[in-house]
C-alpha cells in the first residue's frame, strides 16, 4: 500500500474496508472516482491471506463486472496489490479464446474477475471451481442488470460456496431489479451510501452549449476540441456508428483521436486504451461502453455530443473527469430536441448547467419560446376535432336493408302492384 501511494483513505474505503472485513453481506453506493474498487479488493485479499486456504481450493474471490474494460481495470488494480503475494488473479471476459481461459483457470487463480455470461459458461462445462468461494462482489450491479446479465449473475452464484461474503456495489441503490438480487444473495446486508446518490461529482464542472443541427454540433466538437486546455478529451455519443464517424471526424481535423464502443474486438479496444494511456492519442470517441469502468488518469475533460437517455447515464460518462479530487470539465451539446431531456437530467441531479456558447458559433436557437413551470417546452397542442356521432339504427332497419319501403314507392304508375290484404268476412 505504501509503496503504490496509498496513505490515506477515502470516505467509502473508510466505510467499507472494517465492514467487509466483519464477514456480512454488505449494499453500498458511492459516486464514481471515490475509490469503491480498493474498498472492495482490500478486505478480500486480506480474508484470502490470513485464512491460508489449500492451494487447490479453486477461486476464493470473484469480481462480476458489466464490461471487459472494467474487468480489465479491476485486474490491473488487483495485482498491484498483490505483487508482494502468492495470490493470482485472473480476468475472465468475453471476446477472448475460450480454451485459453480454460488453461487459465486450471492454474487456479485466488481471484477471477469476470462477466457474468462467460463465467458462467465456465461453470457448466467444469473449468471454473467456486465451491469454496470466500467473496463474491457484484461491481456496477445497476450496470449489469441494465444489459441483461440478472439471470446469469444469479446462476453463476448458484456454483458459489453457501458460506460466501456478498458485497453488491451500485451507482443508486433504488433500481427496479436490485430488489431481487438482493433477496436472492445477500443475507441481512449492511447498507453504506457515501453522498447522495442523484449528487453530480463535486469536482466536476458542468456546461451546455445550444446547438441547431448535427452539421452545428459536429463544427463545436472540432472547435472545442481544436481550443485545447485539456490533458485528455472524451466524447460520448448515443450510437456506436456515431463514435466511428466523430472520431474520423476529429481525426481529419488533425486531432489525435481513437473509438471505443461494442462493435471492436477486445484487442482493438485493448489497443485504443493503451494509445490512449501512452498518450499517443488525446481523444477517445466512445459509445456508453466507456461510461463505466474506465479509470484512466488525468481525463479533464467530457463532452456528451448526444445527451445521455438517463441522469444515472450522465452521472456515469462525467464520472471519467474529475477523479481522486481532480478537476474536471463537462459539455454538453444541447440540439431543440434535447431540451427537455437536458432540464430532466438537470432536475434529477438539482444541478443548472452553466450557458456556454463558442465564438462564431452561437446558435441560433436560443431555447423554448414558451416554458412549463418545470423549465421543459411547452408545445401547442392542436385541438382534433371529434367525429360525428353516428346515428343509432334499430337492428329491424338493418334487416330490412335494399328494400323499398312503402315511403319510397312512387305514385307515377310504375310501381308494382300492392297486394290486398285477405279480409277475415
Amino acid at each position: 500500500m505504501a509503496e503504490l501511494g496509498f496513505d490515506e483513505a477515502t470516505e467509502v474505503q473508510q466505510a467499507v474496508v472494517p465492514a467487509a472485513l466483519e464477514g456480512g453481506d454488505l449494499r453500498v453506493t458511492a459516486e464514481t472516482g471515490s475509490g469503491k474498487t480498493l474498498a472492495y479488493l482490500l478486505p478480500a485479499l486480506q480474508r484470502i491471506l490470513t485464512s491460508k486456504p489449500d492451494r487447490n481450493a479453486g477461486a476464493l474471490a470473484v469480481i462480476l463486472v458489466p464490461t471487459r474494460e472494467l474487468a480489465r481495470q479491476v485486474l490491473k488494480n488487483c495485482r498491484d496489490l498483490m505483487t508482494k503475494t502468492q495470490l493470482s488473479a485472473q480476468a475472465i471476459t468475453g471476446g477472448a479464446d475460450f480454451k485459453y481461459q480454460k488453461a487459465l483457470l486450471r492454474k487456479n487463480p485466488e481471484v477471477i474477475i469476470a462477466t457474468p455470461g462467460r463465467l458462467l459458461e465456465h461453470c457448466e462445462k467444469g473449468s471454473a471451481d467456486l465451491a469454496s468461494l470466500q467473496t463474491l462482489i457484484l461491481d456496477e450491479a445497476d450496470r449489469m442488470l441494465d444489459m441483461g446479465f440478472r439471470e446469469e449473475v444469479l446462476d453463476v452464484a448458484k456454483y458459489c460456496g453457501d458460506k460466501r461474503q456478498v458485497i453488491l456495489l451500485s451507482a443508486t441503490l433504488k433500481h427496479k431489479g436490485l430488489a431481487v438480487v438482493t433477496r436472492e444473495l445477500l443475507n441481512k446486508p449492511q447498507t453504506i451510501a457515501i453522498n447522495e446518490i442523484r449528487a453530480p461529482h463535486s469536482s466536476i464542472h458542468h456546461q451546455r452549449i445550444l446547438a441547431d443541427s448535427q452539421e452545428h454540433k459536429d463544427k463545436l466538437l472540432v472547435a472545442l476540441m481544436q481550443k485545447g486546455g485539456f490533458t485528455r478529451a472524451l466524447v460520448f455519443a448515443n450510437k456506436r456508428v456515431t463514435a466511428e464517424r466523430l472520431a474520423g471526424l476529429l481525426s481529419h481535423n488533425d486531432l489525435r483521436c481513437g473509438s471505443l464502443h461494442g462493435d471492436l474486438s477486445t484487442e482493438e479496444r485493448k489497443h485504443v486504451l493503451t494509445q490512449y494511456r501512452d498518450s499517443k492519442i488525446d481523444i477517445i470517441s466512445a459509445s456508453d461502453v466507456a461510461a463505466r469502468g474506465l479509470d484512466v488518469k488525468d481525463i479533464d475533460l467530457v463532452v456528451n455530443y448526444d445527451l445521455p437517455r438517463s441522469g444515472d447515464d450522465y452521472l456515469h460518462r462525467t464520472g471519467r473527469t474529475g477523479r481522486a479530487g481532480a478537476d474536471g470539465l463537462a459539455v454538453s451539446l444541447v440540439a431543440a430536441n434535447e431540451w427537455n431531456l437536458m432540464i430532466s437530467i438537470q432536475r434529477y441531479l438539482k444541478t443548472e448547467f452553466e450557458k456556454r456558447a463558442l465564438p462564431g458559433l452561437k446558435a441560433k436557437y436560443s431555447g423554448p419560446k414558451k416554458t412549463k413551470s418545470s423549465g421543459k417546452a411547452s408545445g401547442s397542442k392542436k385541438k382534433t376535432k371529434k367525429p360525428a356521432a353516428k346515428a343509432k339504427s334499430r337492428a329491424r332497419n338493418q334487416k330490412a336493408k335494399g328494400k323499398p319501403s312503402n315511403k319510397q314507392l312512387s305514385n307515377d304508375g310504375f310501381a308494382p302492384l300492392m297486394k290486398k290484404k285477405k279480409s277475415d268476412d
